[in-house]
């Protein structure tokens, strides 16, 4: 269908303005199902209907039948409407941070018998308020160790007899006896500057009273106070204060990977790391926009810190209009630093949310439609997957992962250095390894899988062909093929050429993208052993602003030049300056160039 084609569209199509607002995309029974905000509303509410769109965007357009807009006057206008519209109306499209608790605050009362207890605001009078931490289970934690080494009121409501703690000694009983103000005093004095971060006086306290038990032989309570101190150490040891200024300051930084995009957001409070959020999202084509949106939403529900760090200068100044607070983008310093920790976070979530996504689906079902795609005479029980690895030529390695009945079989995998003289030719070392694996697979009669599937589109494929046809064997050969955004999109019959899009949504697209993740994964490292034994040049050598630290961070995130397609200048800009970025992708473009250039050549 052309949408176009609809004349009410194509009329309000042609009397959009070019001036920010929010735009309201309706259903044909004029249900909203989506609200968005645009410094254009012309060019960003055209682009749904003039630009080929995917996943959740296609799945939306195929559904609009009207749309409204409202203008506004700037562009902190329009994400602040965007907000209000879509709290008001709950779109079935838009992005909704169902994580709708208050963060926890632990909160020691004033006045009276003082004591501890979790709080989910921190507007209630007559508390000392401390945090917010990003769940309970470590606000309970510090309040049961505070709870032992303090003997503060535990009962909610006072009892008319002594309960347990009374006992064992972490109550003073207030329900018997009047406690005197200096003592509870001094207690929560002592409470207050714990939980400021200062523990020198506790421990001690608690060192004495340990020394004591053991001069006194009393080994049992010694050791009941060591585990106080030990529960100490491993609550304090995770909070390392990373700015002594003790600012509460936030960081948001974003990965995208085959069409979605995972937002982390690290939380600071005095100047501590107290946890993170993220969230994982398909992604529109406008990143910058999906941020600003993500992270209105997210401090319109969560509390307000004093700085946020965000990974784009051009959101900075409509964030901190909308906000209310500081938001910067930094070039350089510590808090680039935390930039790259955030991306590295987001990294790692996004893998892990390929990795643990429909894990509970049935495999067995999923393999056989699997077969019906390719149109296999048997279901592909036994599968092979292969991969290179290297740096720039340097330490080129392939590897075979198997899967048998959907799972993993790591006893079965192998491992390949190439030896083949040309080692940046990706294509010559896939055909290098194939054909090393399928002699050895028809010398010794092994069993040949029942699928072989390559990372890569028809070259790749082709290889796969020739290799098979070399040696002399049979084996149905696909190809999980990238997009030009370096997303995998479709499943290619080698042996047809047909081409089989791959919905980014369905349980096969997740089982494929674990056992490509395998792959890619057991090849680097290989890779980074055999590259950990001897000193080497990397990609990222002989770039002006890349020192030794920078170097090892860049190594822990993009390790080899292959983990470098795909990535965008926004987002590496989160790791280094962006002309520095510049030239790292420069670089990457140039090595990947050439291989291109010699596929043309050989085809003229």
């Amino acid at each position: 269908m052309n949408y176009l084609d609809i004349p009410v569209l194509r009329e309000k199509i042609a009397l959009l303005p070019d001036k920010p607002g929010s735009y309201q995309m309706k259903d044909g029974a004029g249900t909203i199902i989506y609200v968005g905000k645009a410094k254009s509303l012309l060019k960003r509410v055209k682009q749904y209907f003039t630009r080929p769109q995917r996943g959740k965007v296609m799945r939306m357009v195929m559904e609009i039948r009207d749309f409204d807009i409202i203008e506004t006057e700037t562009e902190k206008e329009a994400l602040l409407l965007e907000i209000s519209l879509i709290h008001r109306y709950y779109p079935k499209y838009n992005i909704m941070l169902m994580d709708d608790r208050m963060y926890p605050y632990i909160a020691l009362k004033k006045e009276g018998d003082p004591y501890l207890k979790i709080a989910r605001s921190d507007r209630e009078k007559g508390y000392y308020f401390f945090g917010p931490y990003p769940n309970s289970s470590m606000a309970y934690r510090i309040i049961d160790l505070l709870n032992k080494i303090y003997p503060l009121r535990k009962c909610k409501n006072i009892p008319s007899k002594p309960c347990l703690y009374y006992h064992l000694g972490q109550c003073l009983a207030p329900c018997i006896r009047k406690i005197p103000d200096a003592e509870y005093r001094n207690m929560v004095d002592g409470i207050v500057r714990f939980l400021k971060g200062d523990k020198k006086d506790v421990e001690s306290r608690l060192r004495a009273e340990m020394r004591r038990h053991s001069e006194n032989l009393e080994f049992e309570k010694a050791k009941e106070v060591k585990d106080v101190l030990d529960a100490i150490e491993n609550i304090t040891s995770r909070q390392k204060v990373m700015f002594e200024d003790h600012v509460d300051r936030d960081v948001v930084s974003y990965a995208i990977r085959e069409g979605y995009i995972c937002v982390v957001f690290l939380l600071y409070r005095k100047g501590v790391l107290l946890g993170k959020n993220s969230y994982v999202e398909e992604l529109e084509d406008d990143v910058d926009s999906f941020l600003e949106s993500i992270i209105v939403q997210f401090y319109d529900r969560h509390p307000h810190p004093k700085e946020l760090i965000v990974p784009s200068p051009s959101m900075t100044e409509v964030l901190t209009s909308a906000l209310g607070f500081s938001c910067t983008s930094p070039s350089r310093g510590k808090r680039k630093d935390l930039l790259s920790l955030a991306l590295e976070n987001a990294r790692q979530m996004l893998d892990e949310h390929f990795q643990t996504a429909r894990l509970t689906d049935d495999v067995l079902k999923l393999l056989e439609e699997l077969q019906d795609k390719l149109s296999l005479k048997k279901t592909p029980l036994d599968i092979e997957l292969y991969d290179n690895s290297h740096t720039q030529g340097y330490e080129c390695v392939g590897a075979m992962v198997k899967y048998v009945n959907g799972v993993k079989a790591p006893q079965l995998y192998r491992k390949y250095r190439i030896r083949q003289e040309n080692k940046a030719d990706d294509l010559a070392s896939m055909r290098e390894v194939l054909t090393r694996r399928f002699r050895r697979l028809k010398e010794e009669g092994g069993k040949l899988p029942d699928l072989l599937l390559v990372d890569g589109g028809i070259n790749q494929c082709n290889v796969a062909l020739e290799a098979k046809a070399e040696v002399g064997i049979d084996i149905p050969v696909a190809g999980l093929a990238k997009n030009d955004r370096h997303e995998t999109d479709t499943l290619l019959n080698a042996d047809t050429g047909e081409e089989i899009p791959l919905d980014r949504n369905s349980p096969l697209f997740f089982l494929l993208m674990r056992m490509q993740d395998e792959v890619h994964r057991y090849a680097i490292t290989f890779h980074r052993s055999l590259r950990a034994k001897d000193k080497f040049k990397t990609l990222y050598d002989d770039i002006p602003g890349i020192g030794k630290k920078r170097k090892g961070v860049l190594l822990s995130l993009y390790p080899t030049i292959d983990s470098l397609k795909g990535v965008g200048l926004k987002e590496l800009s989160q790791v280094v300056p962006e002309e520095t970025a510049e030239a790292i992708l420069a670089k990457r473009d140039a090595f990947f160039a050439v291989p291109e250039r010699k596929k043309d050549d050989d085809k003229r």
